[in-house]
């Protein structure tokens, strides 16, 4: 939580200093997503006995996100539903994992009057991942994660079309430790790392503030 409050109050500070400037830009999107689970996450092979989250396959997914820019700089908030598959023992035969959650973080843009204009992005993100296992459906077990905070880190391009709608193709990479939640089963204080890229294509809408 202490992180998070860092850049509440670090997208409070930016807020108050440019609002003199007044707000560039207010935009709305939806975006595909599409993920490449990476290490512990992704291997097929348990290291332990206690580790359930594991051999996830690349998945298929939405977010939804909102950003306010006062010129290159701007805050941001998204929403992710990925759906990842699995292809570990512990997993029923059509098993899978579905990660959600929110983001909130800071981007920064080139400044340039193109309409093709590179960004990077970071953020603290709060996911949550549910998933079973077991031998058979009949013996599956359900499980949950907390939503402890990791971070995400992006890049991409926002390619504006009259100025009012924008398409923004953008790598990002996902780094959290989730502990796990089963039911009937004391909490343990291991965390597992559940980390992933995405590859995403958004298209968004600009409310223009003050746009010289």
């Amino acid at each position: 939580m202490r992180a998070a409050s860092r850049i509440a109050v670090a997208a409070a500070s930016l807020a108050l200093v440019a609002s003199p400037l007044r707000a560039q830009s207010l935009s709305i999107g939806l975006r595909g997503t599409t993920t490449l689970p990476t290490g512990s996450f992704a291997d097929p092979q348990l290291s332990s006995s206690s580790e359930l989250v594991a051999g996830a396959k690349s998945g298929f997914g939405y977010g939804l996100d909102v950003g306010l820019s006062f010129g290159p700089l701007g805050v941001y908030g998204g929403f992710d539903h990925v759906k990842f598959g699995c292809e570990t023992a512990a997993c029923q035969g059509d098993g899978d994992y579905t990660l959600q959650g929110v983001t909130l973080g800071l981007k920064g843009m080139a400044s340039t009057t193109s309409a093709v204009r590179p960004f990077v992005k970071g953020g603290i993100t709060f996911n949550e991942l549910k998933g079973s296992y077991g031998n058979s459906t009949s013996s599956a077990t359900p499980f949950t994660t907390d939503r402890a905070p990791g971070f995400e880190l992006g890049a991409g391009v926002d390619i504006s079309l009259l100025g009012l709608v924008s398409v923004s193709p953008q790598v990002r990479y996902i780094g959290q430790n989730l502990k796990l939640k089963v039911p009937g089963v004391t909490s343990s204080s291991t965390s597992q790392g559940v980390n992933y890229f995405t590859f995403d294509l958004g298209l968004s809408v600009h409310s223009p503030f003050g746009r010289r």
